[in-house]
């Protein structure tokens, strides 16, 4: 096989990775209410087959991603995209909604092993200078997806059931995750320019860290305590808008930080860290990872609350809801390319925070329209937001990943995935609370059964300070974008890779390269 052609399979591979975890979610969501009538779920059951999954995927994504970096980006691909399609099946086959819940749980470990190696396959098949396009191609397939989902779900439940949605992605999966397996690296590959990667500094271990062993060599107690604290702040997250702060809660948060303090210590103190600390404290990686949090806290927040907008005060029923929303998706798919160019153009800095910037307009046009709002200016906010969020992913993404060597590749991409699972659940948790505790006749009090329901005085009365505030979370991280390089340089020659590159994907000794601002 040639490198093109296994350059194109690869990212062929990837775009449909995401794609089809992208698609299970949002059918998901459509197809919750039936599933909940026809297995006499209640509804805190129902919420938990997303829950599940989402706890499950959060805490493993970054060490899935360095199981990635050790045995292969591919195989691990492979088994996490054939174990997604079978927890599929088995939850289109469920005879309960426990079950349901067992298999979105399995999924979701599954989806933990498939989606880093997405971003570890590019990493390892592409040159750096290269990654851009291929990043802002699986960008357009997600925004695609996350627009065609509702429509593809709301046919099938229609017509098949629930069920069906579950089967959608069988097929297409169990063939990817085939062809994973069948297809070779190739032995060699064309010259491509030296990746430039953050140097990690040499660790002295402390007294008792020379264990060689395969847990040490993987950081096993680190992925522990890192999965400890990323379980109790989604948790956390997922249950504080229902609750308020409870005990539970609050416990919670605090085991959250406990348990990220100690895995910090761990790493520190580590001859093998499962994240250097030299590489996570880096300003571009440390930024981007802080646009890519507050860019899809903000934007997922504005869309809770502009969803029930449309739908509870202006009166707009689902299908008329999605329809005015469609810009933002429409954007996505059109404008990563476009953001692909201009990074390469004008830098990651300036890309990045412009790009923050028409986030922040997108909400602040969302934020007043009023019982009197207009299609134009309500379409026109979800494009600003559309424009500026899928620039966002494509920028970051990219600064990411770039800055990972070959070897941690998949470790860039679990950290990137899990600030992007993080903060959609960080911003529907902060426009629940501001909604919830904002409201007239509310304020001060616990979340209600009712949740966002309110009259529609109430309702565009704390909507406008909720907007406001995730617009202040998308100026914090335009601001953190300043941290990015203007222009990312090679100062390294350029060399062939060698046999072992090819195959392990694994840069050769000495062939990092600095980076430079110009």
């Amino acid at each position: 096989m040639t490198a093109l052609l296994h350059r194109r399979l690869t990212l062929a591979g990837s775009i449909t990775g995401a794609v089809l975890v992208a698609l299970d979610g949002t059918v998901l969501t459509v197809a919750q209410p039936t599933l909940e009538r026809d297995l006499h779920a209640s509804f805190v059951q129902v919420q938990w087959t997303s829950t599940g999954y989402l706890i499950a995927v959060a805490s493993l994504l970054v060490f899935a991603g360095r199981l990635g970096d050790r045995y292969g980006h591919q195989r691990l691909f492979a088994l996490g995209i054939l174990g997604f399609a079978l927890a599929s099946a088995g939850i289109g086959l469920a005879p309960g909604i426990g079950w349901v819940i067992g298999l979105r749980v399995a999924q979701g470990i599954c989806g933990a092993l498939l989606q880093p190696a997405t971003l570890g396959m590019l990493r390892a098949t592409y040159p750096r200078d290269q990654l851009g396009m291929p990043i802002a191609l699986r960008t357009s397939a997600i925004g695609l997806s996350a627009a065609a989902g509702p429509v593809i779900g709301g046919a099938l439940v229609a017509h098949l059931g629930w069920r069906a949605v579950f089967f959608l992605t069988v097929l297409p999966a169990l063939a990817t995750g085939v062809l994973a397996l069948a297809v070779r690296v190739p032995a060699a590959t064309v010259p491509a320019p030296v990746a430039p990667t953050i140097p990690v500094p040499p660790r002295v271990p402390s007294a008792g860290a020379t264990d060689t062993s395969l847990a040490a060599r993987l950081d096993l107690p680190g992925a522990g305590l890192l999965a400890l604290s990323l379980l109790c702040l989604v948790h956390t997250l997922v249950t504080l808008p229902e609750t308020g702060w409870t005990v539970v809660t609050v416990t919670g948060a605090v085991a959250a930080a406990a348990a990220c303090g100690a895995f910090l210590r761990q790493e520190r103190h580590t001859a093998h860290p499962l994240v250097p600390l030299g590489f996570l404290g880096a300003p571009p990686v440390a930024a981007a990872l802080v646009v890519l949090l507050s860019a899809s806290a903000a934007m997922f927040g504005t869309l809770l609350v502009s969803t029930y907008f449309l739908q509870d005060v202006l009166g707009l029923d689902p299908l008329q809801s999605a329809f005015r929303a469609l810009p933002l998706a429409a954007m996505m798919v059109l404008g990563a390319p476009v953001a692909a160019v201009l990074q390469r153009r004008y830098g990651a800095r300036r890309t990045t925070m412009a790009a923050m910037a028409l986030l922040v307009l997108g909400i602040l046009v969302l934020s007043h329209p009023g019982q009197a709002a207009t299609t134009p200016v309500i379409c026109g906010g979800f494009l600003l937001l559309g424009a500026g969020f899928g620039t966002v992913m494509v920028t970051a993404t990219a600064v990411i990943v770039r800055q990972a060597s070959v070897d941690r590749a998949g470790m860039a991409g679990g950290l990137q995935q899990t600030a992007m699972n993080i903060g959609p659940m960080l911003g529907v948790a902060v426009a629940t609370m501001l909604m919830t505790f904002t409201a007239p006749g509310t304020a001060g009090g616990e979340p209600t059964a009712g949740g966002l329901h309110r009259t529609p005085e109430a309702f565009t009365s704390a909507m406008g300070t909720t907007l406001l505030v995730l617009a202040s979370l998308a100026a914090l991280g335009a601001s953190a974008a300043a941290a990015l390089s203007r222009r990312t340089k090679n100062t390294g020659a350029s060399r062939p890779p060698t046999t072992a590159t090819a195959r392990n994907g694994r840069e050769p000794a000495g062939a990092s390269s600095r980076t430079a601002d110009e």
